[in-house]
């Protein structure tokens, strides 16, 4: 004679329990670990200010001292200053972002300074934007390369005391960097409008945003009526409030507030 199973016990408690709670609240509190690298990275564009203003005082003292100055050093001189900026740029954008989308919201909704990109910055909009940025600064040292690259004598460019500066292996290899980069973007750029296109939502189904552009004339009213049919077949409804004396659509019915 078989024995009989002890039924399961189960418990009529709903929700998660104190300790997993806390250990919930101490993993979600732990993003602020993050916070001090930031407040590091804005240290660190402090002393990218400083040494922006170096480079543009160099360039000031190198045309008062010697009374001219080259074009070609005037133009390696400014290109140095733009790769701080852009280096500069990227700092912020890691901070900002970084900040917004790992550690809390900053909150500047509304404020007439607020980036344009931070009301919808994500985790892919901001891979992109630093791709794009890492772009921008490989741009400007391979720039640099090329007008150096104009006084190139037996496949070298050297230095004042004799030491190699470029070669014509080394350009190629900053080619080869700066196209890896690009492509690095362009798959990450794919696969942000990929993710949008999976996530956004049908066109065909019916919305209270669809019913009142179509009563506004924006969205067709014969097409809404079409949806509002096939949504009452299933079953489907959706209230939408609409000025008084307003022509409905076939299909559509008038309720009072208290139904």
């Amino acid at each position: 004679m078989s024995k009989r199973p002890t039924p399961i016990q189960r418990s009529a408690e709903t929700g998660p329990g104190p300790a997993s709670r806390t250990l919930a609240a101490f993993i979600f509190a732990s993003r602020w670990l993050q916070a001090p690298l930031y407040l590091g990275l804005i240290v660190a564009q402090a002393v990218y200010v400083v040494l922006f203003f170096v480079e543009l005082w160099h360039l000031i003292e190198n045309v008062i001292s010697t009374g001219h100055i080259s074009e070609t050093d005037v133009m390696l001189s400014v290109l140095a200053l733009i790769d701080i900026v852009m280096i500069a740029n990227l700092l912020i954008m890691v901070i900002i972002g970084g900040y917004e989308t790992f550690v809390s919201k900053i909150r500047v909704e509304g404020h007439h300074d607020e980036p344009e990109w931070l009301s919808h910055v994500n985790t892919n909009l901001l891979k992109v934007k630093l791709a794009v940025s890492i772009i921008s600064i490989s741009s400007i040292h391979l720039l640099k390369t090329f007008i150096e690259v104009g006084r190139m004598d037996e496949g070298v460019v050297r230095n004042a005391d004799g030491s190699v500066l470029y070669s014509t292996e080394g350009v190629m290899w900053e080619v080869g960097i700066h196209l890896a980069f690009i492509v690095s973007a362009l798959a990450l750029a794919w696969i942000d409008r990929m993710n949008q296109h999976h996530a956004a939502a049908p066109q065909g189904g019916l919305s209270a945003g669809r019913i009142e552009a179509g009563l506004r004339g924006d969205g067709g009213a014969e097409a809404v009526a079409q949806a509002a049919d096939r949504a009452v077949d299933d079953g489907d409804f959706v209230t939408v409030r609409v000025p008084a004396g307003t022509q409905l659509p076939p299909g559509f019915e008038v309720v009072s507030s208290d139904r």
